[in-house]
């Protein structure tokens, strides 16, 4: 019997397959593409079902994200229909330690078979489409669901029903997509299913929510015609898996080996930074890629209003602000009280997602009695962010403001396209690195210079570099040397290719275990030719 029944699953294996094959291998027609309007570049987003495809404009060369989605004929979308109120009636909660895909998957083929009369007159690929639909308008974020299955979009935006929605493309960067909500009951309908994805709640009395979906996508929303006139409007900033690490902003050219090895010295020595920029331009990456470089067994305490730093280490505790209940707010968990809170479990580094209250205070208190601070704040430049953490309501006494030994200025630079120099580039940068110094001086370490995409150095009277000597009670020379083996170190691992935070976290540990025999190692691998 025990053969038979693998007999079986071994024949439903191969049909299952087979079905996909034939989806694959007939090349059924997805949407029809708008005229006037050439292929980019096309990939897959959930083969054989769904792909990207990036369109341009023939004449106005305006960019255009393409959904290409298999289509459902009338028969498959009246049976679709008719399937997903049953779902809708008959799906059970996940069992214990099942997910909510595995619960899906395990009951979807139940449900069909008990149903079958539903798909009466439906082909094996017909059936396999209504079963991804089913599963993407179900499970999934219906209409969005490709563009969440794309991991090139950074953000995705909805500013109305009927109105295209906009995403950040990290290769084609803001561009227009075809997909829309046809109305405003639908979209109303779909806002307040993913709200409910997160866990949370928005009505007209609430109608502006920010949360975090599963996955750890972010979420804020605008609902109806409370506080817009437009209607409602969303947006999802899209949390990476893999996150970018101190050596991806090598490769990509986001800063310079000087500069990452000018950073890993102040991070190894515990001294704190502040990353500061306007939105969108590479904050939370930048203070991700940062952290990474915290030795491998120091403790670390993220505190954040909506998830989004990612540090896959053992010895880090996630902490998450969380709003009131009510109308009097009760149960609230300010960044405040998080802080205040952070400090009594010992952590050796304190790391604020972004401050801009009564929270900084606590921050930079913690910061004097020898913790280790990262965080970000929304500020053009160094003395634009002192003058915002001096003023309500931060109210930092200007002197406790060198706590902050080094101020960082990220920007997403885009260069204007001019005739005769073609399309202009765009990318995020470190533009300055500032130290401050006892007495609230700032001095620029590092500045970028776009006419040569290079950095000017300032690094012979580095205020930072010379406390590095007095902790290590060494000449200052000696700290310029290590500046220079760092370097190398970091060149070493770009040429590698070690970039995941796994690797660079292995490669800390034996480098603080045995760093002489790393060197070694690395200068030796250098003579060889790598």
């Amino acid at each position: 019997m025990f053969k038979i029944k693998l007999k079986k699953e071994k024949r439903k294996k191969v049909e299952e397959e087979t079905v996909e094959d034939l989806i694959s291998s007939l090349r059924i027609e997805g949407r029809r593409l708008p005229e006037n309007y050439e292929i980019v570049e096309n990939y897959p987003l959930r083969p054989p079902f769904s792909y990207a495809l990036i369109l341009r404009e023939k004449d106005t060369k305006e960019l255009l994200y393409f959904v290409d989605e298999i289509p459902l004929d009338p028969k498959e979308q009246e049976s679709f229909i008719k399937l997903r109120e049953v779902l809708e009636a008959e799906l059970q909660a996940p069992e214990d330690n099942e997910t909510p895909v595995q619960a899906f998957r395990r009951q979807l083929p139940e449900i069909i078979a008990k149903h079958r009369d539903l798909l009466k007159d439906v082909s094996p690929v017909g059936i396999k489409k209504i079963e991804f639909y089913l599963e993407r308008d179900v499970l999934g974020y219906g209409k969005i669901d490709p563009l969440m299955a794309d991991p090139l979009i950074e953000d995705i935006s909805c500013s109305g029903a009927n109105k295209p929605i906009y995403l950040w493309h990290r290769k084609y960067e803001n561009i227009k997509t075809n997909v829309f909500f046809n109305s405003e009951e639908e979209l109303d309908d779909f806002v307040m299913r993913i709200v409910h994805k997160a866990g949370r709640h928005v009505s007209i009395a609430f109608p502006m929510v920010d949360a975090t979906l599963p996955g750890k996508h972010r979420l804020a929303v605008y609902y109806r015609r409370e506080v817009t006139p437009l209607g409602t409007s969303f947006t999802i900033r899209k949390f990476r898996e893999d996150p970018l690490t101190i050596i991806d902003l090598i490769q990509n050219e986001t800063i310079s080996l000087e500069v990452a090895a000018y950073l890993w010295l102040l991070v190894e020595n515990k001294f704190s930074s502040m990353i500061i920029g306007a939105t969108g331009a590479g904050k939370t990456t930048a203070l991700n890629a940062i952290a990474g470089l915290i030795h491998p067994q120091h403790k670390i305490i993220t505190i954040e209003e909506v998830a989004e730093i990612n540090l896959p280490r053992e010895n880090w505790v996630s902490t998450i602000s969380r709003a009131g209940f009510g109308m009097e707010d009760k149960g609230e968990i300010p960044l405040y009280d998080l802080i205040k809170s952070a400090v009594r479990h010992r952590p050796d580094w304190i790391i604020v997602g972004e401050i801009r209250g009564e929270e900084a205070y606590v921050l930079f208190q913690a910061v004097a009695t020898g913790h280790g601070g990262l965080c970000t704040m929304h500020a053009e430049d160094a003395e634009t962010a002192i003058k915002r953490l001096t003023q309500p309501p931060m109210n930092i006494p200007s002197t406790i403001i060198p706590l902050m030994n080094c101020i960082i200025s990220v920007k997403h630079v885009k260069a204007p396209a001019l005739v005769g120099f073609g399309r202009g580039f765009s990318k995020r940068k470190f533009v300055k690195v500032s130290e401050i110094d006892s007495s609230r001086r700032i001095r620029d370490v590092f500045v970028w210079d776009s006419s040569t995409d290079t950095y000017k150095i300032g690094l012979s009277e580095s205020y930072l570099f010379r406390r590095i000597a007095d902790k290590w009670n060494l000449p200052v020379e000696y700290v310029y040397e290590e500046f220079e083996r760092r370097k190398e170190v970091l060149y070493y691992l770009a040429e590698m290719n070690i970039r995941s935070c796994r690797k660079i976290d292995e490669f800390l540990n034996q480098f603080y275990n045995d760093p002489k025999a790393t060197y070694q190692r690395i200068f030796k691998s250098r003579r060889a030719g790598w």
